[in-house]
């Protein structure tokens, strides 16, 4: 879509994931971005960029003290960094994972992971750049996403936010997955519909160098 908008911009792509990139560029039909294997901490392009967009990425990453004011300073004069990040990790969802993940059985294969959050609130973004872009705009937005069948925010935190937690802990993962799944149940009823409400909190950050 933005290859599509700024046809004479040149466009790049970057993922650490060597199958995200295929996904990436099978989709890519009209050959219009340059697509890089490579990790955005170190990332540095060979000249200054007009944007840098990440949607629901940097959250993966730690060091945001030091990652955010490394990108803006790859930014052209008036360049753009645009950043959505979700940040969920007062709700049930994450609280309880890091519960499940604290218990005996767990602890010394996935304890490391207990309380990791590394989006921080909006104000501490605000802090790292408002000295170094003319502009910054910094927003929150909690979506009411409507899902269906029984424990579905389970399901959708399994491809998320459980991912690391059942990528270390192997073929044990789905025995997690269970005891996850039934502690979460009852923060996410079913309505009298048989639809479940999940609440999610995701940080939108857009800066003007």
């Amino acid at each position: 879509m933005l290859a599509a908008h700024w046809p004479n911009a040149a466009v790049a792509g970057l993922d650490s994931s060597p199958q995200m990139l295929e996904t990436a560029r099978d989709a890519d039909e009209a050959d219009l971005v340059t697509w890089t294997q490579g990790d955005i901490a170190g990332w540095c392009p060979e000249e200054p960029a007009g944007l840098v967009f990440a949607n629901a990425s940097l959250h993966w990453l730690d060091d945001h003290d030091i990652l955010f004011p490394a990108l803006v300073s790859t930014l052209a004069q008036g360049g753009v960094l645009a950043v959505q990040m979700p940040r969920n990790y007062d709700e049930p969802s994450h609280r309880i994972l890091s519960e499940v993940a604290g218990r005996d059985r767990w602890t010394d294969r996935v304890g490391h992971r207990v309380g990791w959050r590394p989006v921080d609130e909006p104000a501490v973004y605000f802090d790292r750049l408002v000295n170094l872009c003319d502009e910054v705009s910094l927003w929150e937005t909690v979506y009411l996403h409507v899902l269906q069948g029984e424990d579905a925010v389970a399901q959708w935190v399994k491809g998320t936010a459980a991912r690391p937690f059942l990528n270390d802990l192997g073929e044990d993962g789905e025995e997690f997955f269970a005891e996850y799944t039934d502690a979460l149940r009852p923060h996410y009823p079913q309505r009298p519909d048989g639809s479940i409400l999940f609440p999610f909190r995701r940080l939108f950050l857009i800066t003007t160098r």
